[in-house]
């Protein structure tokens, strides 16, 4: 496992620096928060708008191609997926810790073999992840295997593959020099477009699925052309391309490999986590039974839309602040990142929690009303490892990532046993509430983690007024649904009352204004965040 890189005592650093020096680094450390905050919303604005643009495209398509086609469609997907867990191999998570930490020391040889390193590493990958699908028809099995037409279709489509894994790699490298705009523009902007404009070529020329599987593909490639030139460009204007020089150029491979590969095995456990419970509904219930548990998940997963629309950006803060040994700096920028995404979560988690029952009925129909409490369930779940924080985030900056492994081992081998007790039992409810448990118990292991790794503390005494506000706004909200069970556009009313109540409570905390002072001249919304 790797080790983390030395750093400076922070608390011998504030005792011999002068009082002038400390206060001076407490500037630089609340505007980098700023800076990272205020970049994060314009990330999740930009999240939004993608998500927006993508169900019009998944709308087209599904109306367009014909049942078997779109299936092939979305089965090739899915192995890019595939492809792009494989072959990326943690890069993306090394990179946003890594080069803050290199930039920070002017260790520049190894922050630009570490890009190189990287990029070479998943276009190779890619290359021989696309030969393997070459060799095997494609992964296609059962019926497709023996469609000439479905092999084609996969053959085209897998080439997607090291082109998302460079975009990951390329994206990586974006935030940590702090260009939010570029990643808005590319990834939120432009990537969703170039799809659009894919499938709706497609449609004006009447053509079929093997045309928008190479619509994809050229999309990509257009993509990471432009990735390219805008991160020269960039690292050109911030004076670090002069500092490009080949010949000194250092792969700190074991470093960064060292630190990688133990991720790839967590997000192996997370996967585990995701479908065991699945695959055990399947086994000791029915696919109707798989129905009622899936058909709610993404409307709890939104409660993870603010936490990983933030995330990219904290990572290489946090990991600034480490390589200067500002322990002061990373445990502010940690609470205060935490209470955003609380405070600013919690109007799905008002809805999707409080208000589960007429949220599945007015979404699924009468006939999901069963699945309402499980949906309450994954939300409560979601939520509270959304709400507490980057945890397991700050830990790998910190360099613990054999904690995170062993946190996530403990996850894993605690969420097959807790469903195996309760879903022969109580089938898809038993599985919503194993899934609950789990993250629950993951989450607070890694926060007592953090406690133990870092020295961040358990609670900050300033997140206290926020989640006791949020508390008491959830109960009541929950004490309003269980009693007059409101019909949908009541509860949605209701939940955004109290999340408007949640935040104006807590804009000192916040500083929703001194983040964002544009907002303080729009009349209500200025009112609002005092």
């Amino acid at each position: 496992m790797a080790t983390a890189p030395p750093a400076p005592d922070p608390a011998e650093l504030q005792e011999d620096a002068p009082a002038s020096q400390v206060a001076e680094r407490e500037r630089a450390g609340a505007k980098a928060t700023k800076k990272q905050l205020r970049g994060s919303t314009l990330l999740l604005a930009g999240r939004m708008l993608s998500l927006a643009v993508n169900f019009i495209t998944q709308v087209m398509i599904v109306r367009y191609l014909s049942k078997t086609d779109f299936g092939i469609f979305s089965y090739g997907l899915s192995m890019v997926a595939l492809g792009e867990a494989l072959t990326t191999m943690g890069l993306d998570k090394g990179i946003a810790r890594f080069l803050p930490i290199y930039d920070e020391r002017k260790q520049y040889g190894k922050l630009f073999g570490t890009l190189f390193m990287a990029a070479g590493t998943v276009s190779t990958l890619g290359i021989a992840f696309i030969l393997v699908a070459f060799g095997l028809n494609g992964f296609a099995g059962g019926s497709m295997a023996h469609d000439p037409h479905a092999i084609t279709v996969l053959m085209i489509i897998i080439c997607l593959s090291p082109l998302q894994s460079l975009d990951d790699v390329f994206m990586g490298a974006f935030a940590v020099f702090g260009k939010p705009r570029a990643i808005f523009f590319r990834k939120y902007v432009l990537a969703p477009l170039l799809r659009l404009a894919a499938i709706g070529l497609v449609i004006l020329s009447n053509r079929g699925v093997q045309e928008l599987a190479a619509g994809y593909v050229i999309a990509g490639g257009l993509g990471i052309v432009l990735y390219v030139g805008m991160l020269a460009k960039s690292l050109k204007a911030d004076g670090l391309l002069p500092h490009l020089n080949v010949r000194r150029l250092e792969y700190p491979a074991k470093e960064i490999f060292g630190f990688c590969l133990p991720l790839v095995v967590v997000d192996l456990l997370f996967v585990v986590m995701n479908t065991t419970n699945v695959f055990m509904l399947q086994m000791f219930g029915s696919p109707t039974d798989v129905g009622a548990y899936r058909v709610v998940q993404p409307a709890a997963k939104l409660n993870l839309l603010v936490m990983t629309s933030f995330s990219l950006l904290f990572t290489p803060a946090a990991a600034r602040f480490f390589a200067r040994g500002d322990k002061t700096g990373i445990n502010n920028l940690y609470w205060r990142t935490a209470a955003w995404t609380a405070v600013f979560s919690f109007p799905v988690f008002a809805m999707t929690c409080m208000s589960s029952h007429a949220v599945t009925v007015a979404l699924f129909g009468e006939r999901y009303a069963s699945s309402a409490p499980i949906l309450a369930l994954l939300s409560l779940g979601y939520y509270f490892n959304a709400a507490l924080g980057y945890n397991g985030l700050t830990l790998r900056v910190y360099g613990l990532v054999k904690l995170v492994v062993n946190v996530s081992i403990a996850a894993a081998v605690g969420n097959v046993i807790v469903n195996l007790a309760l879903i022969p039992a109580y089938g898809p409810v038993g599985a919503g509430i194993g899934t609950c448990v789990t993250l629950l118990g993951h989450n607070v292991l890694k926060q007592w983690g953090l406690r133990r790794g870092t020295g961040i503390s358990v609670l900050d005494p300033h997140s206290r007024r926020t989640y006791g506000s949020i508390l008491l706004g959830s109960l009541a909200l929950l004490a309003v649904n269980v009693l007059l069970s409101p019909p949908v556009f009541v509860a949605f009313a209701l939940a955004g009352v109290v999340s408007l109540a949640v935040v104006r409570f807590n804009r000192s905390e916040l500083q929703v204004a001194e983040t964002f002072p544009e907002l303080s001249r729009i009349p209500l919304i200025g009112r609002i965040l005092g």
